[in-house]
């Protein structure tokens, strides 16, 4: 699903280049859980931004079901994040003026879908994560682990191919944090995609594997389960195009170089 080759991000000042992210390679299987973690200003959220679309100035290569998003226009990039991601991030990132019923209808909206399948799917989802009763409050009416869970399921209300979430529990209370990681787990045993980047011990437990960053270098890449692990970092000088049809073969049919 995910091909990451030598992959930096830098940026420029006055002293030269101040270097975020150097020479990550990364791959994710299709229904894996993966947690992101390392100290502040290891690179782990600017990585998961250029994994989630929203950061396109990067050097290296990036492989994204099947598209080669380091060839992708801006636009091109919007469509295909639209289309297969959802994020959680740590403030919510609700918007203050919707009702919960209004926040979870605006990705479905992002893509076309029309206003009577769109209220069956909201309907739906409200009556999924238990939020019935909060689907006409705004969300400043809500407690942090509500905002959040309304967050949950606006990220995967649309059935997005992947997750992507930023310290998603780091706003909550633990009981709180506790519901969502739950939630996460169930989510994933359902078959979606997760990548989060957490610096709790305790919350990456519930991964399947977990990549550690410090200084903007991979540190390690280990599982929780052995068995449930990808060939997750190549050879420096691996193959992109080839790497990555042997690991994701059913999903990167193109050998990830085709554009949308």
């Amino acid at each position: 699903m995910v091909c990451l080759r030598r992959v930096y991000k830098y940026f420029e000042s006055g002293r030269g280049r101040t270097y975020v992210l150097q020479s990550i390679n990364l791959d994710v299987r299709e229904g894996e859980f993966v947690t992101i973690m390392g100290p502040s200003g290891a690179g782990k959220s600017t990585l998961l931004h250029i994994l989630g679309l929203l950061d396109g100035a990067f050097e290296g290569e990036y492989g994204l079901l099947g598209h080669a998003v380091h060839r992708m226009r801006p636009r091109e990039r919007i469509q295909l994040g639209r289309e297969n991601i959802g994020f959680i991030f740590q403030q919510y990132h609700l918007l203050d003026d919707l009702t919960v019923y209004e926040n979870l209808a605006i990705p479905l909206s992002y893509r076309g879908v029309k206003p009577a399948q769109r209220a069956a799917i909201v309907a739906h989802s409200l009556d999924r994560f238990q939020i019935v009763g909060k689907r006409n409050l705004f969300p400043n009416q809500l407690s942090g682990g509500q905002q959040q869970l309304v967050a949950v399921a606006r990220a995967v209300i649309a059935n997005p191919k992947l997750i992507l979430a930023d310290e998603p529990t780091g706003n909550l209370h633990s009981e709180q944090g506790k519901e969502i990681m739950e939630l996460f787990r169930r989510l994933n045993g359902e078959g979606t995609t997760i990548i989060q980047v957490t610096h709790s011990e305790e919350n990456a437990a519930f991964s399947k594997r977990i990549f550690r960053l410090r200084d903007g270098w991979v540190e390690g890449d280990s599982g929780n389960d052995p068995a449930d692990r990808g060939n997750a970092i190549k050879s420096e000088g691996a193959d992109f195009q080839s790497t990555c049809r042997e690991t994701h073969a059913d999903t990167c049919s193109q050998g990830c170089t085709g554009g949308v």
